[in-house]
């Protein structure tokens, strides 16, 4: 479980590529710190397990599923990377309860500077448009955020997100430009809901009420 609240930008420094799967070293001395064997680790958003690790840097597998649904899948070394531990009981939550179990990815479409701050512009697939709502919380590339704004179609929805400059400097999310893909994590209790929903649950409390109503009536 994370925050989405970066501790710092790591790097790649090597990929083992497998079949389906590949082993990725990153280097990341803050992410390292107390970590063991076992210890999850946010990887721009993808949860990732430590295998192995040296003084400042981790090796992680990642497996096919998570190559198919992230930016993983062409990940090679050089490339900058937002890092975070797991969050520790007790912790305050600066930013929202983030998985690490990514939804998919977005496209940048557009990015407006402002005189303090970026406004960023994403896709928005049909799978996840009920998932996203004004003012509610999304993760890019493991960082928490709120969303700015929602607009278009199942067909051609987008999302906005607006960037501090803390925000620009210390994640990779300053160095994005349009086309650039990221992973994106919805809000775990948009994704509830809309569980319950599909399979056409009611809460007990309201039927019982509807029905008290009727009753009544």
């Amino acid at each position: 479980m994370f925050t989405g609240i970066i501790e710092e930008l790591g790097e790649i420094t090597a990929v083992d590529w497998a079949d389906d799967a590949a082993r990725v070293t990153v280097r990341g001395p803050v992410a390292v710190t107390g970590a063991r064997h076992g210890d999850s680790i946010s990887v721009s958003g993808v949860c990732l397990t430590v295998i192995d690790q040296t003084a400042d840097s981790f090796t992680a597998d990642v497996m096919a599923e998570t190559l198919a649904m992230s930016t993983l899948d062409g990940v090679a070394a050089g490339r900058r990377v937002n890092l975070e531990r797991a969050a520790q009981v007790g912790d305050r939550l600066g930013g929202h309860i983030v998985q690490g179990h990514i939804d998919g990815t977005a496209t940048v479409l557009s990015i407006t500077d402002g005189s303090a701050w970026r406004v960023v512009r994403f896709s928005l697939d049909p799978e996840h448009a009920a998932l996203v709502v004004r003012k509610g919380s999304i993760a890019i590339d493991g960082v928490s955020l709120t969303v700015s704004a929602v607009g278009g179609g199942l067909d051609d929805g987008w999302f906005e997100v607006s960037l501090i400059p803390e925000t620009l400097q210390a994640t990779t999310l300053g160095d994005r430009v349009v086309g650039d893909r990221v992973n994106i994590e919805t809000d775990i209790l948009a994704r509830h809901v809309e569980r319950m929903l599909s399979l056409g649950y009611a809460a007990p409390a309201l039927v019982t009420q509807t029905e008290s109503s009727r009753s009544d009536a």
